[in-house]
């Protein structure tokens, strides 16, 4: 009898803490330097010219450059992607960008301009271009 009450208990704990871990892996973070899970219009926008792609998603999803500036995208997920502008305006317009590949687009205009992920439409991202 307690045995069978010891690995029943053995066997909870394994459960629940699978769970935990489980959980808190897939959570996104608040983190600035792992915004993965991040592709929310309320993000911060950070002041940087490279762009990860990974997770489904761009990270950070939204930034801030000087005009001139040359953003670069690399794609760090092992299905390819794409980076083109969604809003109309002169922006990037990438062919698929493969695994450890990257693509760079230079912005020569002053304004907000939003992108997407073709293959996967809810993959979004925003550049700032300041002065």
């Amino acid at each position: 009898m307690k045995k069978t009450i010891l690995l029943a208990f053995v066997v909870v704990v394994l459960v629940v803490g699978g769970a935990v871990l489980l959980f808190h892996k897939n959570s996104p973070s608040t983190n600035m330097s792992d915004m993965s899970g991040s592709t929310s219009s309320n993000s911060k926008a950070v002041a940087t010219s490279k762009v990860t792609i990974s997770n489904f998603s761009f990270t950070p999803s939204a930034i801030t450059v000087k005009k001139g500036t040359t953003v670069t995208w690399t794609n760090s997920d092992s299905v390819a992607h794409t980076v083109v502008e969604t809003d109309g305006r002169a922006g990037p317009n990438s062919q698929s960008i493969d695994n450890g590949k990257s693509y760079g687009f230079t912005y020569n205009t002053v304004g907000t301009f939003t992108y997407h992920c073709s293959i996967h439409p809810d993959m979004t991202g925003t550049v700032t271009v300041t002065d």
